[in-house]
């Protein structure tokens, strides 16, 4: 069941657990990521920096992994999401509860299905596919 989200901003604003399960539907290989992310307003404009850390195992090896995006405010409840340098990466409207995104990058095309389930939880489910890369990412947020 989809839980509709007004503000997008308002409603990601805060610490996440992270739990993200990443597969190769190539080889079969599966990996994990387990962190946390935090979604605070750094900005004039009410945008949302987004940064996200915890430690990514892939083939029995254990790393340390972190990313990050900026959510830009459009001003009707979504966003502009954004690479740390600026670039565009993909639109995001949660006013359903779910919604489907898409980036093209070189070659290959990412897919993503966003689902609010509650309150305080969601998930984005990336389908990557191309020359260089088949593979599906699950990942489950849940507040802290």
């Amino acid at each position: 069941m989809c839980h509709p989200v007004p503000d997008v901003l308002a409603y990601l604003e805060g610490r996440w657990r992270v739990a993200r399960t990443v597969r190769d539907l190539g080889s079969g290989e599966t990996g994990t990521f387990e962190g946390s992310c935090e979604f605070r307003r750094e900005r004039p404009d009410g945008a949302l920096l987004h940064t996200e850390e915890g430690q990514f195992t892939w083939g029995g090896v254990t790393r340390p992994a972190h990313r990050g995006h900026r959510f830009e405010p459009v001003g009707d409840g979504t966003s502009e999401v954004r690479f740390p340098d600026g670039r565009p990466f993909h639109h995001l409207d949660l006013r359903t509860g779910r919604w489907q995104a898409h980036h093209p990058c070189a070659a290959d095309a990412y897919r993503a299905e966003f689902t609010v389930t509650g309150a305080d939880r969601w998930q984005v489910v990336w389908k990557v596919t191309g020359p260089r890369k088949d593979l599906l990412m699950i990942t489950i947020h849940d507040r802290l």
